[in-house]
């Protein structure tokens, strides 16, 4: 049996945090799940660009990019990146670029938009912290199931895998 977010909606309803229908897909995995790590960056992709070159284990980064619609904080060579070294996905409260390529990768990425232009390096940005955005309060540690239905949040691990 295949499972998915509306099944894990049911099954955990007090354990899971729902997040707003905000997000499209632009990787080539639709479902994708892991412990999260985050980012809070404002068009400047430095912590991502970091991240992804470690060791994913599996895990999932939540970026926290404001919500602008200004810079894309990933893009195909992160991306690729981020696969290569066994990351799950990526969740993007922001745009991401070279869509077409992104496609084809074996990564889950759910962004708002897609925007041509990459953000500048300015070292900034904060990881490991506690973010927000889509109506939910989304901490390190925590475990993120992404699929076509959406997106939710676990306290912990469900046990579930895509």
């Amino acid at each position: 049996m295949t499972v998915s977010v509306p099944d894990i909606c049911d099954d955990y309803p007090d354990e899971t945090a729902v997040l707003e229908p905000l997000f499209k897909d632009f990787g080539a995995r639709q479902k994708f799940c892991g412990e999260i790590v985050t980012v809070k960056c404002f068009e400047d992709n430095s912590l991502v660009k970091e991240l992804v070159g470690q060791e994913g284990k599996g895990r999932v980064i939540v970026v926290d990019g404001g919500g602008s619609m200004r810079r894309a904080l990933l893009g195909d060579l992160l991306a690729g990146q981020a696969a290569a070294n066994g990351w799950k996905g990526l969740l993007i409260n922001g745009c991401v670029r070279d869509v077409e390529i992104l496609s084809d990768i074996k990564l889950g990425i759910k962004a708002l938009a897609a925007h041509p232009v990459k953000t500048d390096k300015r070292g900034e940005g904060q990881g490991d912290v506690p973010v927000e955005f889509a109506g939910q309060k989304i901490v390190p540690g925590r475990y993120l199931y992404s699929d076509a239905n959406g997106v939710v949040v676990a306290l912990r691990d469900l046990g579930v895998t895509f």
